[in-house]
């Protein structure tokens, strides 16, 4: 019988602590919006082949479970959660484990596969980057209901978002199928993306939203699957797609300036990872890896989602050895350092 009665005070209990812990941090909750480098499992729950649920997947994140992250473990806004002293993982919101209890602070909104472009999205069929926005204001809501109109508005202007995604836009969109290449250059179509990422940071400053934190492009030609598919340059990284990601950084870090003055109170700093990326997989024996051309899944030359498969001899047994996970994603330990090499610029910038 004690355990009918203590259990309505434990939840009690849980949901002062959560308080707490809001009313006491600067930032108050990690609100995420991308594609695979932030997802944390909303994949799992549509309908697409680009998922990530199952082993070998998640092997080292807590317990070996695969949640649908794109990775043997925790992703970077895991990691910076943990940083700024809430949860050491940031749940999706599509996944039914999790309910406004837990996302009170921190949610997930991305989408392994999406872009800024809403044809990318419609590559693997998976959540478009508006219905990210439209979850969020479902979100919104929720939270307002949970702890109450005053808090609520309070936590979403204080929390931190993060932006990540652009990649497939050039990789699964642009550079494969023919539509965007017979309507732009690959420089309007940089412009064109700028435009969809202003337009959307303009319509989270209009939701309340008021500090954002915007990652671009990796050196995303030195991905193991475009090294193996380049075989008359021996497999080496793919300086092409390496100088656009460096030009669409550039006219990325001009939108945040221009949105910094244009909106005002908003604080959207740029988090680029491109540089430690890009030395990391030029020196990799400076941070304890052995292997970069190759990810550790399967082959490591092509294999993610399903390809990526726990029953492959190939798979190695050691990912902290890698820089890659599986031919398009990094290592738990790959994003841990990208992570705390971001760290002093966010924590200077949002604490």
């Amino acid at each position: 019988m004690a355990y009918t009665y203590t259990t309505p005070w434990l939840l009690v209990v849980t949901e002062l602590l959560i308080l707490v812990s809001i009313t006491e941090s600067k930032v108050p909750a990690i609100i995420v919006f991308g594609d695979s480098t932030v997802d944390a499992g909303n994949n799992n729950v549509i309908s697409t082949l680009l998922k990530s649920n199952f082993r070998p997947y998640g092997r080292d994140f807590a317990g070996g479970r695969p949640t649908g992250r794109f990775s043997n473990g925790r992703i970077p806004p895991d990691f910076i959660s943990e940083a700024f002293g809430l949860k050491p993982t940031v749940p999706a919101y599509l996944d039914p484990a999790y309910d406004i209890a837990d996302f009170a602070t921190g949610v997930c909104f991305a989408s392994a596969g999406t872009g800024y472009d809403n044809a990318t999205s419609d590559v693997l069929n998976v959540i478009p980057f508006w219905k990210e926005l439209e979850y969020y204001m479902e979100y919104q809501n929720k939270l307002r209901a949970y702890v109450g109109k005053d808090k609520a508005n309070e936590i979403l202007s204080e929390a931190l978002y993060l932006m990540s995604l652009g990649t497939n836009d050039f990789l699964e969109n642009y550079y494969i199928l023919p539509k965007r290449q017979s309507q732009f250059t690959v420089e309007q179509y940089e412009d064109f993306l700028i435009g969809l990422a202003g337009n959307f940071i303009r319509e989270l400053y209009s939701l309340g939203v008021r500090k954002i934190s915007l990652t671009g492009l990796p050196p995303m030609g030195c991905l193991p699957l475009e090294r193996a598919i380049n075989i008359l340059d021996q497999n080496e990284c793919v300086e092409k797609y390496n100088n656009v990601a460096l030009e669409f950084n550039r006219k990325l870090n001009g939108l945040v300036k221009r949105l910094n003055k244009e909106l005002r109170g908003l604080r959207l700093v740029s988090a680029d990872a491109y540089k430690i990326f890009n030395q990391i997989i030029k020196r990799p024996s400076l941070y304890g890896f052995d292997v970069v051309e190759k990810a550790c899944c399967s082959t490591g030359t092509f294999e993610m989602s399903y390809l990526c498969s726990e029953h492959s001899p190939f798979t190695c047994s050691d990912a902290n050895k890698y820089v890659f996970w599986d031919a398009f994603h990094p290592t738990e330990k790959t994003n841990h350092i990208i992570v705390n090499h971001l760290l002093d610029k966010l924590q200077a910038y949002f604490r």
